[in-house]
């Protein structure tokens, strides 16, 4: 489809780089652009004069759709259509955000989350829309459709029911977590802007075995996030076993952050950022090939929203070094050292620093517990030593002359740990059972 990408700032120089970005993401063929830089108009949203000067630019491109990178209200959106062209859409921002979500959703919690997005966003516009349209004698105009008394009734209805939908998903996906928790894993998320590069290093870091977060993934969707140079490739969450040393850890990668959302649409993809918030370590993952002011704002952002709820340590991750020299990257490194004092500098794409942030991953991530055990020799025991080797790093294993004990010093989870001393404890009841 054929459009027209506008933009206003209250200040400054209105920069549609990311709009023309998010515009091509959704399918959209940005023929021409238009920015304005003044206060909002409560009638247009731009100045009139500009609102005319779009609509000319409408006619002369032949544009199906008009893209404002602002949050449009339903009376600016009715007022702007009137200067335009019978057919031509307007769409604002987070309209534009909600058709890129539900073009990448292929999981049904991702389905689930953009239908709430979608809903949480008309939700308020929906008694609006429906006089509006009664106004105007173009059936459906502006896509605002006809009255309905219903439709706000209907769309409360619906809300109540994805969310309870969508905490039934979270309440298994957080069994999950305590079970590979139980297992020995720790949990390791990505998080960052979109196309930082988080599935590219995702595939860096990632051992040979799958693990599969969804269990209602579409039979087409590789289980390896997919690394394109493209916005919100990722949308849904995705889990794979990482390499990095000793620990068992499993990363996931989530969706991407993108600048000025709402808190509805935030809260509406709450489900997804409960794998970062109830990580062990999150990885900040930030685009150092960026000016350093776009990588200020992402960070200050990230760490808004990261901090709201999130207790992990949090390791901040520059990725893509490889397209920087050393002075560019030392540069970056000084300006950016208040909100990112120790980051790891990689490249996801050459591998290169990648040993490093492995190390980095086991040394941040919460210190096991040390045991040492000691135990009678019985198949049991065997079984308990094979299964400390699996979910624990066993540091010595030592078996007496007579091959009647083992003792073995480990370190593991802790709740590798209390399983250990639990199952350890079975088998000495047993052996003291079978001997009286």
């Amino acid at each position: 489809m054929r459009a027209l990408v506008a933009k206003r700032v209250d200040r400054g120089h209105a920069d549609v780089s990311e709009i023309v970005d998010l515009a091509e993401a959704a399918g959209h063929e940005v023929v021409a652009t238009l920015t304005q830089t003044r206060e909002e108009d409560a009638a247009y949203h731009f100045g009139e004069g500009k609102a005319d000067e779009l609509a000319a630019l409408v006619a002369e491109y032949d544009v199906e759709c008009v893209i404002v990178d602002n949050e449009v209200g339903p009376y600016q959106t009715f007022n702007l259509g009137r200067k335009l062209p019978e057919g031509v859409e307007v769409v604002d921002r987070f309209t534009l955000i909600l058709e890129i979500f539900g073009q990448r959703a292929r999981t049904r919690k991702a389905q689930l989350q953009v239908e709430l997005a979608e809903l949480r966003y008309e939700l308020p516009r929906a008694e609006v829309k429906a006089s509006l349209a009664q106004r105007d004698e173009r059936p459906g105009f502006m896509g605002l459709g006809e009255y309905d008394e219903s439709r706000e009734r209907d769309i409360k209805s619906r809300i109540s029911r994805i969310k309870s939908e969508l905490d039934d998903i979270a309440d298994k996906e957080e069994e999950r977590r305590e079970r590979r928790r139980e297992s020995g894993f720790d949990l390791v998320a990505l998080a960052g802007y979109t196309n930082a590069g988080k599935s590219t290093l995702l595939r860096r870091l990632a051992a040979d075995l799958d693990v599969d977060e969804n269990a209602d993934r579409h039979p087409d969707l590789d289980a390896t996030a997919e690394s394109e140079d493209d916005l919100f490739t990722t949308l849904g969450t995705t889990t794979r076993r990482a390499d990095t040393g000793k620990r068992d850890v499993l990363l996931t990668d989530t969706v991407g952050f993108i600048s000025d959302l709402p808190h509805w649409l935030v809260e509406s993809f709450q489900s997804t950022l409960e794998s970062v918030y109830y990580a062990d370590l999150v990885l900040l993952v930030v685009d150092a090939s960026e000016p350093i002011r776009e990588m200020r704002e992402k960070l200050v952002t990230s760490h808004d929203t990261l901090y709201e709820r999130n207790e992990a340590p949090l390791v901040t991750v520059f990725n893509k070094v490889d397209q920087l020299d050393p002075d560019e990257l030392r540069e970056k490194r000084e300006a950016l050292s208040a909100l990112a004092p120790n980051p790891v500098t990689v490249s996801g794409l050459t591998g290169e620093n990648v040993d490093v942030l492995r190390d980095r991953i086991e040394a941040e991530l919460p210190d096991w517990k040390h045991e040492r055990l000691l135990l009678p020799l019985s198949d049991g025991t065997m079984s308990l030593v094979s299964w400390i080797h699996d979910n624990g790093h066993v540091e010595r294993e030592r078996y007496d002359e007579e091959g009647e004990t083992v003792t073995l010093e480990f370190e593991a989870p802790l709740p590798v740990v209390e399983q250990v001393r639990a199952r350890a404890a079975e088998i000495e009841r047993g052996i003291e059972a079978g001997s009286t």
